[in-house]
C-alpha cells in the first residue's frame, strides 16, 4: 500500500495552499490572494508524529459556476477526493459560513470519506466564531491560522487519527521527466496521453498550467515521475507576479529533472523562445528529447521531416546531440515512443568510459588531426579521464590550457560522441594544465 492520501478542499481563497506549504515544508503551491490560483492537484509528502502521508492541494471549488475553467478545477478536485483516504475541508473564519460552504460540504458527504473540518484565518482565536460551522454537520470544527502556524498541530492530530492501518512501503521515485516549452505547445496534453487520463487541465488558453505538477506512473514495470510545467514565456512577456513565479518553478523543475522533454509547436515552427528554453536545458547539463508536437496540423510530403530536421540542426547547432520525435499529443500519434527515448538519453547520460578505452580513442583522434599551435607552441594532450556522469564529464591533461582552441575542443567532443554514442545528452570537456615532469 502507498502512503495515506489527504485531500485539501474548499471554496476559493480560503488558505488551502498556505496550509499545504506549511505542512510540506516546501513552497510547492503558489499562494496568492487571487481565486483560482491553484488549478491542478499538487502533491507533497508530510510527516506528523511519526506518521507519513501525502497532501493533495486542490483548486478552489465553485460548484455553481458554468465557467469552463472552474469546471476543469472541479474535475481535478473530484479526482483528488475520489483518491483520498482523508479529506480536510477548509472554511474561512473571516468571511464566515457561506452558501458555497454548504454546497461543498454536501458534495463531500457523498464521498463517504472521513472529513476533518478546518476553519482557517482564525488569527485571534475566539471559540464562538466556530459555533456556526457545526451547522455543516461534519463534526467539531478545528480553528487554525495557517498564515501564523496556529492550530496546525491539532488539525494534523485529527487527520492522523482518521488514518486506517495502511502498510507503508518505500518506493523508488522513478525517472524524473520535466515536460517544458512555451505556453500552449501541448505539454499538458502530452502529460495526459502518457498517463492515460486527464491528470492536468487541457485548454487552448495559454497559461492554463501554472504550477510544476509531479505525477508518478509505472509503464511496463518501469517507474517514472512526470513533471508538467507552466509555459515559459520571454521575460518581457511575463507581466503578472503570479506568472513570474510559475516560470521560476518551471525552471526549477528543469534543474531537478533527470530528463527534459522540450515540447515545440510544430505548426508554429521552432521559435527564438524554443531555442532559449533548449539552451537553458543544455546549460543545466540535462539529457533531452525535442518533441515536435501538433504534427497532425502539418501538411506533409516525403521531404517534410527532413526539412524540419534541417531547421532544427540550424537553430540548435549548440546542442546538435539532440534526439527528436514527431508526435500528435491530441491523437496519441507516436506518443508511445517518448518514454523509450527518455530511457535512451538518460542511459547515455550515465555512461562511463574506462580510462584505457578513452585514451585509445583520443590518441587515434590526435594522430588523425594534429592539435593546434600558437606562437610556435603545439598543444600536447597527455591523457584524459572521465570525471563524472549526468552529464558525462571529461578532463584532458595538457601542457597549456590556453592552446586548447574552441574548434579543436569541439572536434574532440564530436570524436567522443561518434565513438561512444552520447546521443541526447550534453557532455562536458575541461582541460587541466600539467607539465612534462609531473
Amino acid at each position: 500500500m502507498s502512503k495515506p492520501l489527504v485531500a485539501i478542499v474548499g471554496r476559493p481563497n480560503v488558505g488551502k495552499s498556505t496550509f499545504f506549504n506549511k505542512v510540506t515544508g516546501k513552497r510547492i503551491s503558489i499562494v496568492e490572494n487571487t481565486p483560482g490560483v491553484t488549478r491542478d492537484r499538487l502533491y507533497g509528502d508530510a510527516e506528523w508524529c511519526g506518521k507519513t502521508f501525502t497532501l493533495v492541494d486542490t483548486g478552489g471549488i465553485e460548484l455553481k459556476s458554468s465557467d469552463e475553467m472552474w469546471q476543469h478545477i472541479k474535475k481535478q478536485a473530484d479526482i483528488a477526493i475520489e483518491s483520498a483516504d482523508v479529506i480536510i475541508f477548509f472554511c474561512d473564519a473571516k468571511t464566515g459560513l457561506t452558501a458555497a460552504d454548504y454546497d461543498v460540504a454536501t458534495m463531500l458527504r457523498r464521498s463517504g470519506k472521513p472529513i476533518v473540518l478546518a476553519v482557517n484565518k482564525l488569527d485571534n482565536y475566539k471559540e464562538e466564531i466556530l459555533f456556526d460551522f457545526y451547522e455543516l454537520g461534519l463534526g467539531q470544527p478545528i480553528g487554525i491560522s495557517a498564515e501564523q502556524s496556529q492550530g496546525i498541530g491539532d488539525l494534523l492530530d485529527e487527520v492522523c487519527a482518521d488514518f486506517a492501518r495502511i502498510d507503508e512501503e518505500e518506493e523508488e521515485e522513478g525517472l524524473k521527466i520535466a515536460i517544458v516549452g512555451k505556453p500552449n505547445a501541448g505539454k499538458s496534453r502530452l502529460t495526459n496521453q502518457l498517463l492515460g487520463y486527464d491528470r492536468t487541465i487541457v485548454s487552448d488558453i495559454a497559461g492554463t498550467t501554472r504550477d510544476a505538477i509531479d505525477t508518478p506512473i509505472t509503464v511496463d514495470g518501469k517507474k517514472y515521475v512526470l513533471i508538467d510545467t507552466a509555459g515559459i514565456r520571454r521575460k518581457r512577456s511575463v507581466e503578472e507576479d503570479l506568472e513570474y513565479y510559475s516560470v521560476l518553478r518551471s525552471l526549477g523543475a528543469i534543474r531537478r529533472a533527470d530528463v527534459c522533454l522540450i515540447v515545440v509547436d510544430a505548426s508554429a515552427g521552432i521559435t527564438e523562445q524554443d531555442v532559449k528554453i533548449a539552451g537553458y536545458v543544455h546549460e543545466q547539463g540535462k539529457p533531452s528529447v525535442i518533441v515536435m508536437n501538433k504534427w497532425d496540423k502539418i501538411e506533409k510530403d516525403t521531404h517534410t521531416i527532413n526539412e524540419f530536421e534541417e531547421k532544427l540542426k540550424n537553430q540548435l547547432s549548440f546542442m546538435d546531440y539532440y534526439k527528436s520525435v514527431y508526435i500528435s499529443a491530441k491523437f496519441g500519434q507516436r506518443v508511445s515512443k517518448v518514454l523509450g527515448l527518455c530511457e535512451e538519453v538518460y542511459s547515455n547520460c550515465q555512461k562511463r568510459i574506462t580510462t584505457g578505452t578513452l585514451n585509445e580513442v583520443l590518441m587515434d583522434a590526435v594522430r588523425a588531426t594534429e592539435p593546434p599551435t600558437k606562437n610556435g607552441k603545439r598543444l600536447k594532450i597527455y591523457y584524459a579521464t572521465q570525471d563524472g556522469v549526468c552529464p558525462p564529464t571529461f578532463i584532458f591533461f595538457v601542457n597549456d590550457s590556453e592552446l586548447m582552441h574552441f574548434s579543436y575542443k569541439r572536434f574532440l567532443e564530436n570524436t567522443l560522441r561518434k565513438s561512444f554514442g552520447f546521443d541526447g545528452t550534453p557532455i562536458r570537456l575541461f582541460t587541466r594544465q600539467k607539465s612534462d615532469g609531473e
